[in-house]
C-alpha cells in the first residue's frame, strides 16, 4: 500500500471528516493535501494518525463484558445497515432498557439478560433488512461468509449495487482502492469498521436522497 493511500485508510478509521483531517494536516505540516507531502511528510502524517487511531481505541469501551460488547457491535452495524436512526450510547441504552430492565450494559453480565438483548437487536435488523441471513451461520459455507462482518458488508454491496450507488465496479476492486488488496480475509478489526462506515455512510446517504434502483434479485 503507498504512504498516500495508507493515509486515507487511517482517516476513515478515525471518522475524521474532510475539514478536521486537513486542519489537522496542516497543523503537522503546514499543508492541506496528501498529494503535496513530501515522502518524509507523508510518513510523519501517518504517525500522528496512527497516535490518533490508538487513542481512539483506548476508549471507555476497554474492559467492557462480552455481551455488552458484542451489542455494541451490533448496534453500530445496525446504524450503518440503515436499520437505526440514532447511533449514540443513550439510543442504545434505551433500546436494552426496553429488552432487560437493565439501565446500563454497564450491567450487562447475565447470560440470559445478554442473549435476550443481543437476539432481539439482530431480529430487528434481519426484519428491517429483509436479509434473513445476517448474523447467521450456515454449515457448508465458507468460514468468510459467517463472518457477521463480511455478511454486513455484502448486504450493504448489494444495496448500493441496486441503486446504482456502488463507489467501485466491484467489492474487490474497492478493496484495493481502500486497503492495497482484494482478500476480506486480510482485514483487521479496523479495517472492518472502516468499510462498514464507508459504505454505510454511502448507503445512508443514498436513502437520504431518496435514491433508489432495483433491488437484485
Amino acid at each position: 500500500m503507498t504512504t498516500l493511500a495508507r493515509i486515507h485508510v487511517l482517516k476513515r478509521q478515525a471518522a475524521l471528516d474532510e475539514d478536521s483531517y486537513r486542519d489537522l494536516m496542516q497543523r503537522e505540516t503546514g499543508k492541506r493535501s496528501a498529494k503535496d507531502l513530501t515522502a518524509a511528510e507523508r510518513l510523519a502524517f501517518i504517525g500522528v494518525l496512527n497516535g490518533l487511531q490508538r487513542r481512539i481505541d483506548r476508549s471507555p469501551r476497554e474492559g467492557l463484558q462480552p455481551y455488552a460488547a458484542k451489542l455494541r457491535a451490533l448496534w453500530i452495524s445496525g446504524y450503518w445497515l440503515g436499520v437505526i436512526s440514532e447511533r449514540s450510547d443513550t439510543a442504545m441504552q434505551a433500546f436494552l432498557k426496553r429488552q432487560t430492565g437493565l439501565d446500563s450494559d454497564r450491567f450487562l453480565r447475565n447470560p440470559q439478560d445478554g442473549e435476550k438483548a443481543i437476539e432481539a437487536l439482530k431480529d430487528w435488523i434481519r426484519r428491517k433488512t429483509g436479509n434473513a441471513g445476517l448474523f447467521r451461520i450456515e454449515a457448508g459455507l465458507p468460514a468468510l461468509y459467517n463472518d457477521p462482518r463480511f455478511q454486513v458488508v455484502l448486504h450493504l454491496w448489494s444495496e448500493l449495487i441496486a441503486r446504482n450507488a456502488a463507489p467501485c465496479s466491484t467489492l474487490t476492486g474497492y478493496l484495493i482502492d481502500t486497503f492495497g488488496h482484494g482478500d476480506p480475509e486480510r482485514l483487521t478489526g479496523s479495517d472492518w469498521a472502516a468499510v462498514h462506515q464507508g459504505l454505510g455512510t454511502i448507503s445512508r446517504g443514498t436513502v437520504s436522497r431518496g435514491v433508489r434502483g432495483r433491488r437484485p434479485r
